[in-house]
């Protein structure tokens, strides 16, 4: 073989290898490529899945929280509704009576450790609660001898009613052949017979004088609405009717139609914002006095009221301002609203101790210089006593505590002490106890649900307790404010009655007349006897400015003797 031939030979191997090597290098790079390719698509596909999952864990997340929220409320509904169901158990079958509240022995048996208490207050503690002991011990076997001695007794019928005898007698007597042995028995029946109405007419005569040829004419006499025929006694049966006895204007006007009389509705309503009218000066004058003295106890109630723009009763709210030691107080009404900008303009300027319940808008006089805010037991003890069912333990240990307090006061009543005894008192018994009671309520606050009876009632008490145990500091100061809660029920019993005021300004006239009808009840009057007297005599203050509208206040009125 040639040389030629062998270069030839080399170069075309040498070729086909190159060959060889660029094949070898395209078929890599396409397996890398193939690979690569591999790759991107399981992680594709790895990537997908992992999404898939956070998908399905979010949306369990969000079944989970979703049904967490749903358990919740299906929790606090049923504390809701077992609060509901005591409630209502609590109104069938319960006693009502707060003022001196029953200690059940048992409850005092009851040992909580962890009472942060230094050693001097620990024994003046067991001190106080040994003597409150003693308290109730004393106040029970007098409360069993009371019982004792009370016996049912048929009280007699009043002896200044009219009495007619009416006489039987053996069947076929007659006073020829029977003759009357001693004394008849007797016994008494009460008849009752409808009002009935009488028409005054009232005849101005005009006379001459003889000595001197002068004529005159009877003056007018005094009407409390003038070109009226309506007398002060009719005027004022028809506020007692609807105020006192709870019965709307309508039904009064049916009434006095079957006995013969119709009145007009619109002229009865026209009669009531007239009397109202009268009444308003006096009004004013007891909120001025009300407002001066230095200790008065506020409470709210609600009122029906019909708002024109929407047409329909809408509750609204009277506020009750009661000046303890004065025994008056009065009602006041703006547009039906409880916010805490009524509050503040109706104190605006008073100075002294302000007792309520625990309504938040009260806290705003915290911190206002002249004011000293106080509580109410009473509010805090029924918090207690809607969670027994809940916490039996903690709320029967609680309602036992408040349940001292008011032993140690009817001590005080049965000793009939002073003022300044009675803060003494309460300072050297009261206080201790009041102390335990507070760092029980810290203790147990962390270990109970917030929204549970037993935590509401705890978080209540613990956050208004400064202002619970303040009546210690003052023998006038009361443990609550029962007294002014009495003065709104003959409202809550009307709205159940004649069902609402027609608008704002009826309510500012019910408000007046409430005001009067409070007073005469603190003051023991007769609101019937009041309100006859003041129409009567109303008139006669018109051209007199010297003469004092507190003249009509009840209890000066029964000083006089004049009701």
């Amino acid at each position: 073989m040639q040389d030629s031939e062998k270069d030839e030979l080399i170069r075309q191997l040498l070729e086909q290898r190159d060959q060889m090597y660029r094949e070898i290098r395209l078929r890599e790079e396409r397996i890398s490529e193939l690979e690569s390719q591999a790759d991107k698509g399981l992680l594709s596909q790895k990537d997908a899945e992992l999404a898939a999952k956070d998908k399905d864990l979010a949306r369990k997340d969000k079944d989970l929280a979703r049904k967490d929220k749903t358990i919740r409320e299906q929790e606090d509904k049923i504390l809701k509704l077992e609060s509901s169901i005591a409630w209502l158990k609590r109104k069938m079958w319960g006693k009502m009576s707060e003022k001196h509240i029953p200690e059940d022995p048992n409850q005092r048996l009851i040992e909580w450790e962890g009472l942060e208490l230094l050693p001097g207050e620990q024994e003046a503690v067991k001190s106080a609660e040994k003597e409150v002991e003693e308290m109730r011990q004393r106040q029970e076997k007098r409360r069993s001898e009371i019982v004792k001695k009370q016996k049912p007794v048929r009280k007699p019928l009043p002896e200044d009613l009219p009495h007619k005898n009416i006489d039987f007698y053996p069947e076929g007597y007659n006073e020829e052949e029977w003759t009357i042995l001693g004394e008849p028995e007797t016994s008494e029946h009460l008849v009752f017979t409808p009002g009935s109405f009488l028409v005054e007419v009232h005849r101005r005569h005009t006379a001459i004088r003889k000595s001197d040829s002068k004529i005159e004419t009877a003056p007018v006499p005094f009407y409390p609405i003038a070109k009226s025929y309506a007398t002060p006694s009719l005027l004022t049966e028809l506020i007692i009717g609807k105020y006192a006895d709870h019965l709307p204007f309508y039904r009064q006007i049916e009434m006095f139609k079957r006995m013969g009389v119709t009145l007009p509705a619109a002229t009865v309503n026209d009669w009531f914002f007239e009397v109202a009218d009268l009444m308003r000066p006096l009004y004013y004058r007891i909120r001025e006095i009300v407002l001066a003295s230095d200790y008065v106890q506020c409470d709210e109630t609600t009122i029906p009221i019909v708002k024109e723009e929407k047409h329909k009763a809408v509750k609204g709210y009277l506020w009750d301002v009661r000046a303890v030691m004065l025994k008056l107080l009065f009602f006041h009404y703006d547009h039906g609203s409880r916010a805490q900008k009524v509050a503040l303009a109706l104190f605006h300027g008073y100075k002294g101790a302000l007792q309520t319940d625990g309504y938040g808008v009260y806290e705003a006089f915290e911190n206002k210089a002249g004011i000293l805010l106080l509580g109410c037991w009473v509010h805090a003890r029924r918090y207690f006593e809607r969670a027994l069912n809940n916490d039996k333990e903690r709320a029967e240990y609680g309602m036992a505590q408040i349940a001292k307090f008011y032993s140690i006061e009817q001590e005080a009543d049965d000793q009939n002490l002073s003022y300044e005894e009675r803060a003494e008192l309460r300072k050297r018994v009261a206080y201790p106890i009041m102390r335990a009671f507070e760092q029980w309520l810290i203790d147990e606050a962390p270990k109970v649900m917030p929204k549970s009876p037993i935590g509401k009632a705890i978080a209540y008490t613990y956050n208004i307790f400064y202002r619970l145990t303040r009546y210690h500091l003052d023998g006038r100061y009361l443990p609550d404010n029962n007294l002014i809660e009495n003065s709104v029920r003959p409202i809550a019993i009307g709205r159940k009655n004649y069902l609402f005021c027609g608008n704002d300004d009826a309510a500012e006239d019910a408000a007046i007349i409430y005001t009067m009808m409070g007073c005469c009840k603190e003051a023991g009057a007769d609101f019937r006897k009041w309100t006859n007297y003041f129409l009567e005599h109303i008139h006669e203050y018109d051209n007199d400015l010297s003469k004092p509208l507190d003249d009509f206040l009840p209890a000066t009125l029964m000083e006089k003797g004049l009701i």
